[in-house]
């Protein structure tokens, strides 16, 4: 069945619907104008969410949206890492400005530290020099700890806006809880430095959903502008970032882990007849890391 992402064709629909978007794998076939990658390859991707997914024992993919696999991984470490990494890397490079040349010395806080994406952020803002504080739990204390952060702050223990807000300033605030957070988050952006909001819980999906590709992108182009004019005027930035597949980004963070900058976090693997209870897992929240499936069971 042809899938339809732009729901163009009316008449059809998107199922069967493939879920999984990080792949780790073995080239099998490559097109005719691919010069950068052979049959047997080992590569990673994250999956773009208009193709099929990676539950499944092949993928089709462009060459821009893959990379070689860091030779310091297994398949199984490599696939807890491209989704998170893409994510974060447009999060906070794409949207937040930062790089490896200019983060040196930077006041990052990440808001919702102990998931995949944020543990992620922890390991690449601390290889890029930026002092890191994080918001999560006691009981992942240890775990962010350990990925490098400079603070962290228990958002069961009081008010965080208030322990936040007896620190210094922040040059960057990535937020991936959302909620009621980015009602007094911005506050503790310094102002009048260029510094950014940048947050991966927008209601974008939801809009094109309830109404539609055009008038969903309309009602979030509002909504979104009429946010940033309002923290612009108060000296701060106020910016959405989306997942953005991205294979040169791979490339980078490839690197980063075969240097020992970064390593994956995996916190539980189920093989491929275990899917439904590794989406319940999901289902519950609270996640240390990423969770991996096995599809070949090697």
């Amino acid at each position: 069945m042809r899938r339809d992402p732009l729901n163009i064709n009316a008449a059809g629909n998107e199922f069967p619907l493939i879920l999984g978007r990080d792949v780790s794998g073995v080239i099998m076939e490559c097109g005719l104008d691919v010069s950068y990658f052979k049959p047997g390859d080992e590569v990673w991707a994250a999956i773009p969410p208009w193709k099929p997914g990676s539950l499944a024992e092949f993928v089709v993919l462009s060459g821009n949206e893959v990379s070689h696999r860091p030779k310091s991984l297994s398949h199984t470490q490599a696939a807890a890492l491209p989704y998170v990494a893409s994510t974060a890397w447009s999060a906070l490079v794409n949207t937040g400005g930062l790089n490896k040349d200019n983060c040196t010395g930077k006041r990052i806080l990440i808001i919702g530290a102990s998931g995949g994406v944020g543990t992620f952020s922890i390991q690449l803002m601390k290889a890029w020099g930026a002092h890191v504080t994080v918001t999560c739990s006691q009981n992942a204390e240890q775990l962010v700890k350990d990925l490098g952060a400079d603070h962290m702050v228990d958002y069961k223990a009081g008010s965080v806006e208030a322990q936040l807000r007896a620190l210094k300033p922040f040059d960057l605030i990535l937020d991936n809880v959302g909620g009621d957070t980015e009602q007094w988050a911005l506050s503790c952006l310094k102002p009048w430095s260029g510094a950014k909001y940048v947050t991966l819980v927008t209601p974008f999906m939801l809009n094109t959903d309830r109404l539609g590709i055009a008038d969903g992108m309309l009602q979030s182009g509002v909504t979104i502008g009429s946010k940033a004019l309002k923290h612009l005027c108060r000296g701060v930035h106020y910016r959405w970032a989306l997942f953005a597949p991205s294979g040169p980004a791979l490339d980078e963070v490839s690197e980063l882990v075969d240097s020992g900058k970064i390593r994956p976090v995996v916190e539980q693997v189920f093989s491929f007849s275990e899917v439904p209870q590794a989406f319940q897992k999901l289902g519950r929240g609270h996640a240390r890391g990423k969770t991996v499936i096995n599809i070949t069971g090697t």
